[in-house]
């Protein structure tokens, strides 16, 4: 007998380009139908997304207009729960409206009488205390909470939640992987030219527009060019949100003409990667990042990519955190000097960087699926 898969909706912030958010998703899909296949229970994601169509097409899946009340309703009414996450939905930082939609997602198939599920969400900042108790009231009746650090459950803990019934677990893109065949064919490569120790150097930059000022930016620029200037690097721009990104890279990219007029290094940027596989793959093929997005961050720890952060939230400090690194400076203070030097330190000491943080790497990308197989053995209960 063939059992039927189970709907299981997915909230979060997806079909907007953003390659962490679409990372994410790829993750928990990946996640949730490998636990399905070693559970033996099967079941069909449904994704809300600004963008149904190329949701669907790109990662195979049902896809329903994540503002369209009818179809939501209609989604959720026919699935067997719904999975609220991953990312930072739950956060007052990019405007009011962000909290009472996400909330109101979950509390929707609450009174549906669905099972909610959190899944490895980084809560925070909230710094409009009304909705301290509205997180409260949602989460207290969700199935099963959880979320990427230690941080985000004392948070949930000072909203009055028990931090016994919230499990702390990897962001989920730490166990995104590239396919076995592409895999292969890098290995092949990288045994064929194992050697980087002459350069040039590529250099992963992942940057967006935070400071009106663009005071860190200019600071990354100024820095780039004098590790340039020690070193031949090929730097190469890797936007995470389309279009922002594209513009803040570009901004960057104009303050480089040094690099390949003085320095005999070369700059790029990487336009197309939109899938999340694509972009996982570019950023495996630098020998450092520098990154201000914490996705990027993530990506290159998984690729096993020396990486050096610039804050500017606390997400990317508790990641970092985690690995046992300290942002270089943050988007209020960065120093070109600071930039440099860390550059070159992780150029010349990169497998010293591998080797103290793979244990800790390691354990981040073994623990990554642990919210999907607690979501499929709840249906696998229930079912």
């Amino acid at each position: 007998m063939v059992t039927a898969a189970q709907k299981i909706v997915i909230s979060g912030f997806y079909g907007f380009r953003n390659s962490g958010d679409e990372a994410v998703l790829q993750s928990i899909l990946n996640a949730l139908r490998k636990q399905a296949t070693v559970s033996g229970i099967p079941v069909e994601p449904v994704v809300l997304s600004i963008d149904p169509e190329w949701t669907a097409a790109t990662y195979g899946v049902l896809s329903v207009h994540r503002m369209k009340l009818g179809e939501v309703r209609r989604a959720i009414s026919e699935s067997a729960g719904l999975i609220s996450g991953g990312g930072s939905l739950l956060q007052d930082v990019t405007g009011n409206k962000t909290i009472p939609y996400y909330l109101a997602i979950i509390k929707l198939a609450q009174w549906m009488g669905k099972p909610t599920f959190i899944y490895a969400q980084g809560i925070g900042p909230v710094n409009r205390k009304l909705f301290h108790p509205l997180i409260k009231s949602v989460f207290r009746k969700c199935a099963y909470v959880s979320v990427r650090d230690e941080q985000s459950r004392q948070l949930l803990h000072t909203m009055g939640l028990n931090q016994g019934k919230i499990d702390v677990v990897p962001d989920p893109v730490m166990g995104l992987k590239l396919p076995e065949d592409i895999m292969q064919a890098e290995a092949s490569r990288n045994g064929v030219d194992s050697s980087q120790e002459a350069g040039p150097f590529t250099v992963g930059i992942s940057v967006r527009f935070w400071e009106q000022s663009r005071y860190e930016l200019d600071a990354l620029a100024d820095g780039l060019l004098k590790a340039a200037a020690e070193l031949p690097l090929h730097l190469r721009f890797l936007p995470f949100h389309h279009s922002e990104d594209n513009d803040a890279s570009r901004y960057v990219m104009k303050k480089l003409g040094q690099v390949t007029e003085q320095y005999g290094g070369s700059v790029s940027i990487c336009e197309d990667a939109l899938h999340p596989l694509q972009m996982l793959r570019e950023v495996g093929q630098c020998q450092a990042l520098i990154g201000m997005r914490l996705h990027s961050l993530i990506y290159a720890a998984g690729r096993r990519v020396p990486l050096m952060g610039i804050s500017y939230d606390p997400k990317i400090d508790r990641f970092l955190e985690q690995i046992n690194s300290r942002p270089v400076g943050s988007t209020t203070a960065l120093s070109a000097d600071a930039v440099s030097a860390g550059l070159i330190q992780l150029l010349k000491a990169d497998k010293a960087w591998k080797r103290e943080r793979e244990p800790l790497i390691a354990a981040l990308v073994e623990d990554a699926e642990a919210p999907a197989r607690q979501i499929i053995e709840y249906l696998g209960r229930k079912g």
